[in-house]
């Protein structure tokens, strides 16, 4: 018996990172998953972004781990292919009950240099897209009449200020009020909505050198190494980074009835960051 035998759930941003395992996550707990990300190219990102085989790698991870999948290449700029991608999963598992509004990027540039292009994709991906995503899945949740859960990735970022970081951060602190919103609207639904804020998670959006650069400014070329001596110095307990099954496990706790009583909230998982 798994924690969420029976239910479905919606994940953006899927193919990699934490995407992937909440997917993965969810799926040995008995979730049935509907699975987006895209093979868009976003010029204003720094470093690779999810190809069509990271997605197939997810379906072939959920699969292992005995879980059923419905795998669409969907950007949450384009309301109408999350839209179709949600229908279609929902049409195959019969419901759903849990969406994970997971996607976003990063592009670190100072604040009064950054193009104009640089900050609208930042706004359009990691807070928009995520109104996007909501707009498509939750009002599935709504008609199954049987309550659920609803998850956004924010960050530390929408709480503790980073230099290079404005627009990131920007969005991710809009993300709370987002949520503290519809988390209101759907209160009489018994459907919960929270926010999850990690500090430096150990994937690809963090692990290039463009971040890097962000954490080590005094250094011409930083190497991993170098990120992870000063990424230590934001975190209170021994660590450079959390790994995205830590935060796996805060989601898989919010979305199960363990935590039905939590909404509204913003769940901090960040080493003792904010002290």
């Amino acid at each position: 018996m798994g924690k969420l035998d029976g239910k479905v759930a919606f994940i953006t941003g899927a193919a990699r990172g934490q995407g992937r395992s909440h997917a993965v996550r969810l799926a040995r707990e008995g979730a049935a998953i509907i699975a987006t990300d895209t093979t868009a190219k976003v010029e204003s990102v720094p470093y690779p972004l999810a190809t069509a085989e990271d997605l197939a790698e997810t379906v072939r991870l959920v699969e292992d781990a005995g879980g059923r999948i419905v795998a669409r290449d969907a950007d949450v700029r384009d309301s109408h292919a999350l839209a179709a991608a949600v229908k279609e999963g929902v049409d195959l598992f019969g419901r759903l009950d849990i969406v994970l509004a997971n996607a976003g990027i990063s592009s670190p540039a100072p604040t009064l240099l950054m193009s104009d292009d640089t900050w609208q994709d930042m706004i359009d991906i990691n807070l928009t897209g995520v109104w996007k995503t909501l707009k498509a899945s939750v009002r599935h949740i709504v008609a199954g009449g049987r309550g659920g859960s609803v998850v956004i990735t924010s960050s530390i970022a929408a709480i503790h200020a980073h230099e290079n970081t404005a627009h990131y951060s920007a969005a991710k602190a809009g993300l709370v009020m987002l949520m503290k919103v519809l988390a209101k609207e759907l209160a009489p639904h018994s459907i919960r909505v929270n926010t999850v804020h990690p500090t430096t998670v150990a994937t690809g959006m963090v692990l290039n050198e463009a971040t890097f650069r962000l954490f080590r400014p005094d250094l011409d070329d930083p190497t991993r190494a170098d990120f992870e001596e000063a990424a230590r110095t934001l975190n209170r307990l021994p660590i450079a980074a959390l790994e995205p099954e830590d935060v796996s496990d805060l989601v898989l706790f919010l979305v199960s009835d363990e935590a039905k009583y939590i909404t509204g909230t913003t769940q901090v998982i960040d080493a003792g960051g904010v002290l």
